[in-house]
């Protein structure tokens, strides 16, 4: 639990009104008021580490630089960022062993050989570096063109999946097997670290996105994994988005969501598959 420094500024009503208002348009994360104690808590961190000595004076500059670096900083301190290899396994393996021997038949029949998968919400990469080891090792084919499109909001994480560099914590997920196959070792500074080697690298695009925004994407696509991004938002806001998913999909593509969300009370075609596991039949 984040606690708030006491000797930080007072967060006021009406800054507070402000950055939950903006982080909403922006963005679409609903700051309410129960979250006004972790906005304190976390914009505290970059009084700190500016030249600013409360919070009127930082909304100010930061909502009239946008293209300024303390304004990504403050995005970043707004949104949540927790991932790990194989988070919620099930859909991994869902994907190479139920959808995807089906779906590569169906392609390899009409002639379609290219495969497009979308990790909206990638964080610091571990989700994205988990799809391309399964794809991987459940295509065995080099034939295949395949694809995985990796977008954040978080201009900082997506420097960290880019890198592909996790020290020996992060990675302790992946089995012993594929972690020798697809990481290799580094010491830094006397400390172990895995960086993910160009045969998983290759297959991932890396792309900063605000999914509240234009989508420079083209589909048809055929996984979408956006898991654990539509908890922080309201209902309109994730009604609009599963209706970009489902346009964006191929169809009998399939849209994986987080374990605390489903799509009850949003209005949608996808075939329930199971909680969390939505196709496009």
């Amino acid at each position: 639990m984040e606690t708030i420094i006491t000797n930080s500024p007072s967060l006021k009503e009406e800054d507070f009104v402000r950055i939950s208002d903006f982080i909403y348009q922006h963005c679409g994360i609903n700051l309410h008021d129960g979250k006004r104690e972790l906005v304190h808590a976390r914009l505290s961190k970059r009084l700190r580490n500016s030249d600013f000595n409360n919070f009127s004076d930082y909304i100010d500059y930061v909502l009239k630089n946008p293209d300024d670096r303390e304004f990504s900083l403050f995005i970043d301190s707004l949104s949540t960022n927790l991932t790990s290899f194989f988070r919620e396994e099930q859909h991994f393996d869902l994907m190479s062993e139920k959808f995807l021997p089906a779906l590569l038949k169906i392609k390899e029949k009409n002639n379609d050989l290219r495969l497009r998968i979308w990790s909206a919400g990638c964080s610091s990469g571990q989700e994205p570096y988990s799809i391309a080891i399964k794809l991987n090792e459940a295509v065995k084919n080099n034939k295949w063109d395949i694809k995985i499109l990796a977008t954040d909001i978080s201009k900082t994480m997506l420097e960290t999946a880019q890198n592909g560099l996790y020290d020996e914590d992060k990675i302790a997920q992946i089995p012993a097997e594929l972690r020798n196959k697809y990481f290799s070792r580094q010491t830094i500074r006397g400390r172990k670290y895995f960086q993910a080697m160009g045969e998983l690298k290759d297959m991932i695009i890396f792309k900063h996105l605000n999914l509240m925004e234009n989508w420079p994407v083209k589909g048809p696509i055929d996984f979408i994994f956006c898991r654990n991004v539509m908890i922080y938002f309201d209902k309109p806001t994730q009604q609009k988005l599963v209706e970009r998913f489902w346009k964006l999909l191929a169809g009998g593509g399939v849209l994986f969501t987080g374990h605390s969300e489903s799509l009850t009370g949003i209005k949608h075609s996808f075939k329930y598959i199971s909680p969390t596991v939505y196709m496009k039949a």
